[in-house]
């Protein structure tokens, strides 16, 4: 089995030196960066200049119309990996091997879910970010992609969900969560007008999409294991708790750090 990470990344960092990775620089188009020698997301079929808002999604969308000859997709973020240990270090990120095992198994891997605890991922979403494309994102599905909306509402109802667009899929499985994702964000595209929106606020297609996963995951029939994360460097846990506080006041605040 050929399989392919995709680390995407905006500038020069350092890299898994692992067999397997394919460092990605996103939003390629308007970050020329020759000096950088990643495989970049405006070559061939792309939505590159697209990724002011839909952030590593271009990755993604690139590795769907011109990656053709691998088994297996994955995306990974220059900061945030999937790990075989601790400690967390580009030294232990999952190896290639360990990942074709589980491939064997299961058709989707994913990081441990993310638990909001008082906060359900509806209410999580709209006390950080603009409520119109979370509520438009619904009504696309109720009328184009109508199988998923009995998924959708109760996941929306959740505490937990898998975030961080972060995964591993096999082929067949990375074509189907594909075009299901960058169906409704092009329709969504067309039905919101995000023209006032700050630059945090303009990445609204790349925050959807993370609500995205479990709606096409437990709509279909694909086995899925979720493996450890990890973020290499600081966490801002403080920022965050300072960012959690704001929101429960009433205060819009940054949730993506």
């Amino acid at each position: 089995m050929k399989t392919v990470i995709m680390v995407a990344a905006h500038k020069q960092f350092p890299m898994p030196k692992k067999d397997g990775y394919m460092p990605v620089l996103v939003g390629a188009v308007r970050n020329y960066r020759p000096e950088i020698n990643y495989q970049r997301d405006d070559d061939g079929e792309n939505i590159s200049v697209k990724n002011p808002n839909y952030n590593e999604l271009t990755a993604v969308y690139w590795a769907w119309k011109n990656l053709k000859d691998v088994d297996a997709v994955g995306l990974v973020h220059y900061r945030r990996f999937f790990f075989d240990s601790k400690p967390y270090s580009l030294e232990n990120v999952i190896s290639i091997k360990k990942v074709n095992q589980l491939l064997q198994k299961y058709d989707v891997i994913l990081p441990k879910k993310r638990n909001y605890y008082i906060e359900t991922n509806y209410s999580h979403y709209i006390h950080a970010h603009h409520k119109e494309p979370l509520d438009k994102t619904r009504e696309i599905i109720q009328a184009d992609y109508p199988q998923y909306l009995v998924k959708y509402d109760e996941v929306m109802k959740r505490r937990k969900a898998h975030m961080f667009n972060m995964f591993i899929m096999k082929r067949d499985a990375f074509e189907s969560y594909c075009a299901f994702m960058f169906g409704i964000l092009g329709e969504l595209e067309k039905s919101v007008d995000i023209s006032n929106y700050s630059v945090q606020e303009g990445r609204v297609y790349g925050y959807i999409s993370e609500l995205l996963m479990d709606v096409w995951l437990e709509t279909n029939t694909y086995k899925y294991t979720e493996v450890t994360w990890g973020q290499l460097g600081s966490k801002n846990n403080i920022k965050k708790a300072i960012s959690f506080l704001k929101r429960k006041v009433g205060i819009k605040a940054k949730t993506h750090f």
